[in-house]
């Protein structure tokens, strides 16, 4: 999958409405509520959807737009910061393996395997043997999730432009509600754009086997529509169905 990020849209098509397509949104998210309960009630099959981004990309927020509403009993949130220093005496995949989902489960990674293959590479941590030894590790493990499993997985790469992301840094330094998200050091990573930019594309080159989904995220509205989208398509796809009366323990 050979991606230029600098040439790849960050912004909706021209053509589309925003109340139009935000009446879509709300249709889709009644929709994967009613796939949801059938996904948990089912126990078969299971959802693993990764987000990745640069700071300020919108994964808090495209999160807690596609996923609220749904059972919290069958959906599980869960954001991989800097490796511990236990993580670090481990393999990269260590940290990761507890939280994917279970059968029934919808599991939602912001961030994940894939910043081990990204800010190391960026940082000069690691050379390129060992990066393109773990291109290979982590499509082996998405693999087993997969067979083993029945997890489908979604990997969402949220596009933002300079000019966009800019201004969301300089919103979480202005607006006290979001102080909190402030980090001096997420400049630090806007200005390594082009770096990051090139590290993203060699892993949509080596790591395609489970397709990635670019998102146009300048638009909030836009962006949540298209995750909606996908996530319900790859539901509806599954032969989903409500187990049916057991009546062997009466």
């Amino acid at each position: 999958m050979t991606i230029d990020l600098k040439q790849a849209p960050t912004a909706p098509p021209a053509s589309l409405q925003k109340e139009e397509i935000k009446e879509k949104t709300k249709a889709l998210k009644k929709r994967l509520a009613e796939l949801q309960k059938v996904l948990y009630a089912q126990q078969r099959f299971s959802l693993l959807v990764i987000f990745q981004g640069l700071d300020a990309a919108g994964k808090d927020g495209a999160i807690r737009k596609v996923f609220s509403g749904l059972n919290p009993l069958g959906v599980h949130v869960k954001a991989f910061k800097v490796p511990t220093e236990e993580e670090r005496a481990h393999d990269f995949l260590w940290r990761v393996h507890p939280h994917v989902p279970a059968k029934g489960m919808i599991h939602i990674f912001n961030r994940s395997h894939y910043e081990d293959v990204l800010v190391p590479v960026v940082e000069g941590l690691i050379d390129e043997a060992r990066t393109r030894r773990r291109y290979e590790f982590i499509n082996c493990f998405e693999a087993l999730l997969e067979e083993e499993n029945e997890t489908r997985l979604l990997k969402f790469f949220l596009h933002v432009s300079p000019a966009e992301q800019r201004r969301r840094l300089i919103e979480r330094r202005t607006n006290p509600e979001k102080f909190w998200k402030h980090n001096d050091s997420d400049w630090e990573v806007a200005e390594k754009r082009d770096k990051y930019y090139r590290a993203y594309e060699q892993i949509f080159k080596h790591c395609s086997r489970v397709p990635w989904h670019l998102v146009p995220a300048d638009k909030n509205w836009y962006k949540a529509y298209v995750v909606l989208s996908k996530v319900v398509e790859t539901l509806e796809a599954l032969p989903l169905r409500y187990p049916p009366l057991d009546t062997s323990n009466t």
